[in-house]
């Protein structure tokens, strides 16, 4: 391995950590890591062989890196899609679903404790055509595996994408949805279905139930469990319906941080159709050795660069997530609070900021890199229901990395966080502290890392309610306190279901995370 490719990962290590003020400490530019490459010798206006060793390695491990970058929508899907498949079975009739709420043990991306979960993966090369009759009262979407929300009907001057059920064209009275491969030709019966058009074979099939009482999960499973899945025209022949229990079994569903990442994406390709808008990705996919039709053999020194340079990309994308993001313009919620947005509108829906949900900037021709980045490397799933605008419909998302003085939140500190009085939510609350390396629940030894309007926190006279996130519960305040681990960090995301006007307006405004001597 190179020795300026070691320093470029020891060095983003150094730069992560000094995202936060500390001592000052040595950075990339400082190591003089680009002079060096800037200056590496010619002879008689032809690079020397040191010279030619050394940038060809540089070429390949930026565009793996690149590669890295580009490609997360699809490997944060996949690697949910192969660990579900690993776990509990594949298949269109096979639904993991999360009976008894999703804790800790399972390892995905900024996942919600406080709703039922079900996730499953159709298969259209394999299949064809492929019906997904909802029950009433279902809340669901689906999205291709770029995690782009698939394209749907036009009912009544309204366009429909992703979203299935209460959502959905259906409305929550429950009813048929054909989805069909990309560029199917053959003959349906638009007149019966809800016809939804799916730019890859596979699609992601994500259910989300709610419950009233934190006790009584049973309904909002069962309900979920009434949906039907079967190959178009072939519903006397389907397969029946699998509903695995996927609550406490550890199953890791994050996508990789070292080569295995590139060997997944190699599978991914193999098994998916090709997008002729991405075919400049396409070669860099090629210069590293991924094509279509062809098999993937990285030499042991690529395999050594390809390693670093997912390490690498993944520290670089840790830090726009976690720091570069906030910089940017409205990705802020608040001017003056360190609430941040998945998205760089400040409030406004994915589909309103965001062009056809692929992260290109409304009326403009760039894709926002950093805002695709940041939502891919700690979430998952984007439908036009979770990000509507309209008061006490669909849900909004706040997430905090930092302290109110802009440190990074420690794990063995004290700090307390005060929701002023009557939280716009019509529905229900809740906050949950995540991992900042795998971005999944907490691990704290609580049985949820999580605390909502639903747990019945104690609320101060003036109404407002103060949470305390600490390894140790502040005497008396227990119900109102969420587990830290010492020698972690931890972000948070506070989602507001049914948020209404006083959070558009803003005249409600959270607090901060104090720090608590």
């Amino acid at each position: 391995m190179n020795k300026h490719i070691l320093n470029l990962s020891i060095g983003l290590a150094i730069v992560f950590t000094a995202c936060q003020p500390q001592e000052k400490q040595t950075t990339i530019a400082e190591t003089d890591h680009y002079g060096t490459l800037a200056n590496l010798p010619f002879e008689n206006d032809f690079p020397t062989k040191e010279t030619v060793e050394t940038l060809e390695d540089e070429v390949y491990f930026q565009r793996a890196v690149q590669v890295y970058h580009w490609a997360l929508p699809a490997m944060n899907m996949y690697s949910m899609k192969e660990a579900v498949a690993n776990e509990f079975g594949s298949g269109y009739e096979v639904l993991a679903v999360y009976k008894d709420r999703l804790n800790a043990k399972t390892i995905i991306t900024t996942p919600n404790s406080d709703v039922i979960y079900g996730i499953g993966f159709l298969d259209l090369k394999a299949d064809g055509p492929m019906v997904i009759d909802a029950p009433p009262m279902l809340q669901a979407l689906i999205d291709d595996m770029w995690h782009r929300p698939i394209d749907g009907p036009t009912i009544d001057g309204k366009k429909y994408s992703a979203d299935i059920g209460l959502p959905g064209p259906d409305k929550g009275k429950g009813g048929k949805y054909l989805i069909l491969p990309p560029d199917y030709s053959g003959d349906i019966d638009a007149k019966n279905y809800f016809v939804y058009n799916s730019r890859t074979n596979g699609v992601f099939v994500f259910l989300r139930s709610f419950f009233e009482d934190p006790n009584n999960l049973k309904p909002a499973a069962e309900n979920m469990m009434r949906i039907k899945i079967y190959p178009y025209g072939k519903e006397s022949e389907a397969k029946e319906m699998k509903f695995p229990n996927a609550s406490n079994i550890p199953v890791n569903m994050v996508a990789p941080q070292d080569i295995t990442y590139f060997e997944m994406l190699n599978r991914f390709v193999q098994n998916e159709v090709v997008d002729e808008s991405d075919s400049y990705m396409r070669g860099m996919l090629a210069a590293i050795g991924i094509e279509k039709g062809k098999p993937f053999e990285p030499t042991d020194h690529q395999k050594e660069l390809l390693n670093d340079a997912a390490q690498t990309a993944w520290k670089m994308a840790k830090v726009i997530a976690f720091n570069t993001w906030e910089t940017l313009p409205k990705a802020k919620w608040y001017s003056d609070r360190q609430w941040n947005s998945h998205i760089r509108d400040g409030g406004e829906t994915f589909g309103k900021a965001y062009d056809d949900f692929e992260f290109k900037v409304a009326g403009m021709e760039e894709t926002d890199v950093d805002a695709r980045l940041h939502m891919f490397l700690n979430a998952y799933s984007i439908s036009p229901g979770m990000g509507s605008t309209t008061p006490g419909v669909g849900a909004k998302y706040l997430e905090a990395a930092k302290d109110s003085d802009g440190n990074f939140l420690d794990g063995g500190e004290t700090y307390k966080l005060t929701l002023p009085a009557n939280i716009p939510a019509k529905n229900f609350w809740s906050i949950t502290a995540y991992d900042p390396v795998t971005a999944a629940g907490l691990d704290n030894g609580q049985a949820f890392p999580s605390l909502g309007s639903r747990d019945m926190p104690k609320k101060n006279e003036d109404g407002s309610t103060t949470i305390y996130f600490s390894p140790e519960a502040p005497e008396g305040m227990e119900g109102n306190w969420v587990k830290t681990v010492p020698g972690k960090g931890w972000f948070t995301l506070l989602r507001l279901y049914g948020p209404e006007e006083a959070f558009f307006d803003k005249s409600w405004v959270p607090g901060d995370f104090e720090k608590v001597e």
